[in-house]
């Protein structure tokens, strides 16, 4: 059975681990060069590549996205508020209590991965959800509820987690310098405009050809952009970050550690509760990644914005996304290994 399905796979997909691997090395061969014509293009601390990158990535999958099946979504409260809960309550308080555990002496590199826990992700997710056979309906949802939080309760959790927490345990505390708009700008930008383009491509398409040449010819055409878009924007961010990395390889090494389990345990402890309380594969598995996953664009962009680009705080926002696409691309096949095992089931 796992031969047939994997015969069926195109070429990129069978040997994606292969791909991002390559894509990763590129950028960090790439160096210096590429890093000076990608941080040109910049348009108000936006860089233009990670953007189109991000854009080109997400448009296909929510193309996929049946939107008049949302309100299936939008019902089923075992999904929504404890999405709600492991991204706004357990994972900042995870992040905070493992970065003052495992970098207590390491002040920079402790706030940065504070507001990375912070940043829930909005894009990448995404496409992790859909490489692993989730819901493409409740991951849509449970993307835009984030972005929603994110604009109101970024800004408040940063201040409770770098200045009033630390100050009630007696610990050094931060500030933490950020406007409502950069918030919102990350949002309307890594969302909006694909969510937007996917949503009128699904009605326009529909109502000119109907559904079933919709999803049986156009989507077809368009789905691998997403992986094409995915690889882009991995060598464009080891390239830029390439050289911070490697200029401090033991650095990294702790800002990871800390990552790492944090990964592990959000995206286990969130898909062990989707099947405690019933939801299917497909749920569990949007659950489980939309809880893991982090807006890395919007974390960098705080750090750089708040401490400088050459701070501890940026690098840790930097090693974020490095740490992250491999984890969750291992994860993505633990799901898949996990889907076999799971008996078959029809969300209501």
């Amino acid at each position: 059975m796992t031969g047939t399905v994997a015969g069926r796979l195109s070429t990129l997909d069978r040997f994606l681990p292969v791909w991002i691997a390559a894509a990763m090395v590129t950028g960090l061969l790439a160096g210096p060069g590429l890093k000076t014509a990608m941080t040109a293009v910049q348009v108000d601390g936006i860089s233009l590549p990670i953007a189109l990158g991000l854009l080109v990535m997400m448009y296909p999958v929510l193309a996929k996205v049946r939107y008049d099946r949302l309100g299936t979504v939008t019902r089923d409260r075992r999904l929504l508020w404890p999405s709600l809960v492991l991204n706004w309550l357990i994972g900042p308080a995870l992040m905070f209590a493992l970065a003052w555990l495992l970098l207590p002496d390491l002040p920079e590199y402790r706030t940065g991965l504070i507001i990375v826990g912070l940043a829930r992700c909005i894009a990448m997710v995404i496409i992790w959800n859909d490489l692993a056979g989730g819901d493409r309906e409740a991951a849509a949802v449970l993307v835009a509820l984030n972005s929603v939080f994110q604009v109101v309760a970024f800004g408040l959790l940063g201040w409770f987690y770098l200045t009033v927490l630390p100050g009630w345990l007696g610990l050094p505390q931060a500030d933490l310098a950020v406007s409502g708009w950069q918030i919102a700008k990350s949002v309307l930008i890594f969302l909006g405009i694909p969510l937007a383009a996917g949503y009128l491509t699904r009605r326009l398409g529909e109502r000119a050809k109907g559904r079933d040449w919709y999803e049986s010819k156009f989507l077809p055409k368009i789905g691998p952009a997403a992986l094409y878009g995915l690889l882009f924007t991995i060598v464009v961010l080891f390239a830029l970050q390439g050289e911070q990395i490697t200029a401090r390889p033991l650095d990294v090494v702790r800002i990871a550690v800390p990552l790492l389990v944090y990964f592990g345990l959000m995206w286990a402890g969130s898909y062990a509760f989707g099947r405690a309380v019933g939801l299917s594969y497909e749920r569990t598995t949007t659950l489980a990644f939309t809880a893991a996953g982090n807006n890395f664009e919007l974390a960098i962009a705080v750090a750089i914005a708040t401490f400088g680009a050459t701070s501890g705080q940026a690098l840790a926002g930097v090693v974020g996304p490095l740490i992250e696409v491999p984890v969750l691309v291992a994860l993505v096949y633990v799901s898949l290994a996990l889907r076999r095992r799971s008996p078959v089931e029809v969300t209501p």
